[in-house]
């Protein structure tokens, strides 16, 4: 099963792409990085370039799930209505290819990486680092973050079977 992982955001995306077999239980990395979108740029341009390059992601690995964050914001309105836009487009995308789609809470993520849903995003990290056999820390921190909801969605299939 291949699932693409997303961290939404409208400046940058995290994406992380991972294969896991039913048999095995294995997980490994497929691809991972991150859509980024210039400041300044009109805000609708903005949404078409995630649009474009989020499709042209799920073309290109055809995932049989995709997993995305579920957002909470507090603060920032404006940042949060912009981020939830962002995310609404990533939704498109994935309905439009009939990709299924699963979102999964910060907590959700924390506890299926680490077995600890305060875990700090450090711990995270390096959880995702040790799960996938990575050599380093993906960065940007969305990156880290998408393959970390990747992971999240892969035990929560398995334990669904």
């Amino acid at each position: 099963m291949i699932i693409l992982g997303i961290d939404p955001g409208y400046a940058i995306t995290g994406y992380g792409v991972v294969e896991t077999s039913d048999k095995t239980h294995k997980l490994a990395t497929v691809d991972y990085g991150a859509v980024t979108t210039l400041a300044g740029t009109y805000f609708p341009t903005r949404l078409k370039e995630i649009y474009d390059d989020i499709s042209f992601i799920l073309d290109k690995h055809k995932p049989d799930a995709m997993s995305i964050e579920r957002l909470f914001f507090t603060n920032n309105q404006k940042t949060g209505i912009d981020t939830a836009e962002a995310r609404g487009i990533i939704l498109l995308a994935a309905v439009k290819r009939n990709v299924p789609i699963y979102e999964y809470t910060p907590l959700q993520v924390k506890s299926a990486v680490t077995g600890y849903g305060k875990a700090v995003k450090k711990q995270v990290q390096e959880m995702t680092r040790s799960l996938l056999g990575l050599k380093e820390i993906p960065k940007p921190d969305d990156t880290a973050d998408a393959l970390a909801i990747a992971i999240c969605c892969a035990h929560s299939i398995r334990s669904r079977q």
